[in-house]
């Protein structure tokens, strides 16, 4: 369509847009302009999806329905998701970011294993070899089709919110006609089942339908929210029973899904397993084998920690590297588009994933397709998915659905003090915890009042936008020197920013572990040492005013906390601090039981304290109990003295929130209180 067969008041606005989208941009996908509220004759969001649905013949319902599925009707700014989908409708044009390769998830140098008694170094040049996605062009370019069907720029559908939902109509209206299903508006809802497969991009049939299954099962439900760019959008509820005859019709192959593949029955799910294997290194003729390390949990030990990812590369480049025997394994993967789940290893076996021996060997791990801090976001389909899968397992291992256990990678403190630094940072501060536990079904709900002594943070995602930087450095591939680094776009984040005193003034706290000169911590979007994260509970220190005061790595941090828009729940439960007569005690890494615990076959693991110090007078919310424990595994076929066993001893540990990464205390050090005992408000 030409600007010269458009209403006046629709040129003008189209011209705006497009010009504004070409003055902004850059050579990355964080360059895309600011979705515009529509260039409709209204801007209200409600009546754009309804003039939708009618000019394109779907019932406004699905319309509603699919668009909740892939954004919750957000526009986020006008930013891709890491499957280059863009605005309410996530209409893909992978064009935009498919040029960055994956980044491989591991820093030089790094030993995702953690563990000194059997280091592994992974050789970053394997990373770099694999390459591509998994699925058909066309289910991550369908901003093409789009444009073609409804004669607006690629741009201004990646950057109008009004003509994006017209896109996205145009394509369902458009797979509807070719399953030969009736179009229009007063359609019945239920024989669009297989066009709504479609739209998910899957390139299984069991995806496509878990997709499909989704919106139907919110069509039921309904919705109503208040979008990042403050548009009030309602969703009805009406019961629809859906005829699933047009799913077969997509021509869509079967995954791989054996008997005893660790997933619920309706999620996606598909056996693509990691290999166990030995081989030689080159060069140096040394034996080696990956990518995990054969377990019975949790008959031999429990699992405690399910740890959260993102891979900081594309779904088919990561699936591709956890198939290297040379490289390193995790349980999971999940890809952005339609929320489709890989499992690579059984949950009884150790991936080699979190970087912290102790947790590894307690946790399952699961890789989300998606970047930290690159300006792309988590599409809704991988949050259900995931909370389905989290949920599941979970359950099954009688894992408390709390963030104590349920642990962002950046949540995993170092093995010993001089592994601090190098530990990892995603998912990263744009990761929605809070409505991931809302998924859950385990929200985050105010359990105390000011005097119960602790606060568990939980700002409102949409409209908490830290001034962060450096998002334009984060794509992996970025040739050095690396570019100046410039302010992420502002947009929701579950991280509230910690300060030395009351006042925005005042300089952020410094994590000495981060940097140890004593300097304070930054904006960058790496430096987490200045946040703490949505579900995470402190102890409370000092109330003044609008600002709160936590107990935060052995100082006092404030955060904004007004009553009219408050950043945290006040909670109630137990807190830890040192027993009366100790000034001071250490903390650690990892819950290492005592040398006299280990058998003359097994080399004993040293209980190596953190640069950090638990001063008298401080208390920090307790997390649990834990046994010491150090799980033997550095042999391939177990023939090493003492492996695969699990050495116990007399030593017990108290899990603490005692910065932004959980720590761990001897329990022979603390004494245990009710959180509302010696409360300071």
């Amino acid at each position: 369509m030409h600007l010269s067969a458009l209403p006046p008041r629709r040129r003008i606005l189209l011209a705006a847009a497009v010009a504004a989208a070409t003055a902004l941009a850059t050579s990355g996908p964080t360059a895309a302009a600011p979705l515009t509220a529509g260039t409709t004759d209204s801007p209200d969001r409600q009546q754009q999806y309804a003039a939708a649905a009618a000019e394109y013949g779907v019932p406004q319902s699905v319309l509603l329905g699919v668009s909740y599925l892939e954004s919750r009707w957000d526009t986020h700014t006008g930013q891709p998701s890491t499957s280059g989908g863009y605005g309410p409708m996530h209409l893909t044009d992978a064009e935009q970011v498919a040029s960055t390769p994956s980044s491989a998830h591991v820093d030089e140098n790094e030993d995702p294993r953690g563990d000194e008694s059997r280091p592994l170094t992974v050789d970053l040049s394997a990373a770099a070899a694999p390459s591509g996605d998994a699925l058909p062009q066309a289910s991550l370019q369908t901003m093409d089709a789009a444009a073609d069907l409804t004669g607006e720029s690629k741009e201004t559908l990646r950057t109008d919110a009004a003509a994006n939902i017209r896109g996205g109509a145009a394509l369902l209206a458009s797979y509807q006609k070719e399953l030969g299903g009736p179009v229009g508006a007063g359609s019945d809802p239920a024989a669009w089942y297989g066009a709504v497969a479609r739209y998910s991009g899957a390139d299984t049939e069991d995806a496509a339908a878990a997709f499909a299954d989704e919106v139907y099962d919110q069509l039921s439900q309904g919705a109503s929210r208040t979008t990042d760019d403050g548009q009030r959008v309602t969703l009805a509820a009406t019961a629809v029973t859906p005829d699933e005859s047009g799913l077969h019709k997509l021509g869509l192959r079967r995954a791989e899904r054996p008997d005893g593949i660790e997933c619920p029955v309706r999620l996606a799910c598909e056996w693509i397993p990691a290999p166990y294997g030995e081989y030689t290194i080159p060069e140096t003729n040394i034996v080696d084998y990956g990518n995990y390390d054969i377990g019975n949990r949790p008959a031999q030990q429990k699992i405690e920690y399910i740890i959260i990812h993102d891979t900081e590369g594309y779904f088919g480049p990561s699936v591709r590297l956890v198939q290297d025997v040379t490289y390193l394994g995790w349980h999971y993967t999940l890809r952005s588009v339609d929320g489709y789940v890989a499992q690579h290893i059984k949950a009884k076996d150790v991936g080699w994933q979190a970087g912290n021996w102790y947790v590894n060997a307690k946790s399952i791990g699961i890789e989300h397709e998606g970047f930290a801090g690159h300006g792309t976001w988590y599409t809704e389909a991988m949050y259900r998915t995931s909370a389905k899968l989290v949920r599941h397992l979970a359950l099954r291992f009688q894992i408390p659905l709390d963030r104590q256990h349920i642990l962002g990678h950046d949540n995993v403190p170092g093995t010993t003090a001089g592994t601090v630094a190098g530990m990892h940072w995603d998912p990263g501060p744009y990761w929605d915890w809070s409505h991931y536990f809302d998924l859950m079904k385990a929200p985050f709900q105010s359990t105390g009042t000011p005097h119960t002594g602790l606060v568990t943070i939980d700002p409102d995602f949409a409209s908490n936008k830290p001034a962060f930087y450096a998002c334009n450095q984060q794509p992996p591939g970025v040739p050095k020197p690396v570019p100046p680094a410039e302010p992420c776009p502002l947009r929701g984040s579950s991280s509230v920013i910690l300060r030395t005193g009351p006042s925005l003034d005042a300089p952020l706290v410094n994590d000495k572990g981060l940097r140890p000169n004593g300097t304070p911590n930054t904006m960058h979007i790496k430096d987490h040492g200045a946040r703490a994260s949505a579900g995470q509970t402190y102890a409370l220190a000092d109330i003044q005013g609008d600002w709160t005061a936590i107990w935060y790595l052995g100082q006092k941090a404030w955060f904004y906390n007004p009553a009219s828009a408050p950043t945290a729940k006040w909670a109630q439960g137990f807190v830890v601090t040192p027993k009366p007569g100790k000034t001071t005690i250490p903390v650690y890494g990892r819950a290492y039981p005592e040398r006299a615990a280990y058998p003359s076959t097994i080399p004993y693991q040293g209980i190596s304290p953190l640069q950090y110090t638990f001063p008298a007078g401080q208390r920090y919310a307790l997390g649990g109990t834990l046994p010491g424990e150090y799980y033997r595994a550095v042999s391939f076929d177990g023939s090493a003295p003492g492996d695969r066993t699990v050495v116990r001893g007399e030593n017990r540990y108290v899990q603490i929130q005692f910065g932004h990464r959980v720590m761990y205390a001897n329990l022979d050090d603390v004494q245990i209180l009710p959180a509302s005992v010696g409360s300071p408000s």
